[in-house]
This record gives structure tokens, sequence and C-alpha cells, in this order.
């Protein structure tokens, strides 16, 4: 099935406005939407970074500004 959503005649809000209700259905039937296996790789390298004492945790306001400042 192939939906035709006129993108090219939405403003950026009604595009930002779609992709949130997308999220929110999915997220109501997430248990029928696939994960990637490399999903399941990352989780186990950062449980093991974990385990070996070599992660690194931010506060929320230290990790948007190291965010921010790798966007610049």
């Amino acid at each position: 099935m192939h939906l035709a959503i006129p993108l090219r005649q939405m403003t950026a809000t009604d595009k930002l406005q779609a992709i949130e209700e997308i999220w929110a259905d999915l997220a109501h039937e997430s248990e029928d939407v696939p994960s990637p296996a490399w999903h399941g790789d990352v989780l186990r390298a950062r449980e093991q970074r974990v385990a070996d004492g070599s992660a690194r945790f931010l506060e929320v306001t230290d990790a948007k500004q190291a965010v921010r400042e790798r966007l610049k």
C-alpha cells in the first residue's frame, strides 16, 4: 500500500505534527514494530561498558549541551 502524503504542501509544523501522531500510534503497537538486529548489538556493547566500568554518564542538561556542541 502506498500512502500519498502532500509533503510539498505541508508546513514544517504540519510535518512535525504528523510525525508525532505516527510515533504516538506506533507506541501503542510497539510489539509489532520490528527492531533491527544491530540494536541488540549496541545494547549489549553498552551493557558491557557499564559492567566493566568504562561507561560515562551525564546529567540531562550536560548531555543536551554536548549534542548541541556536536551539531555546530
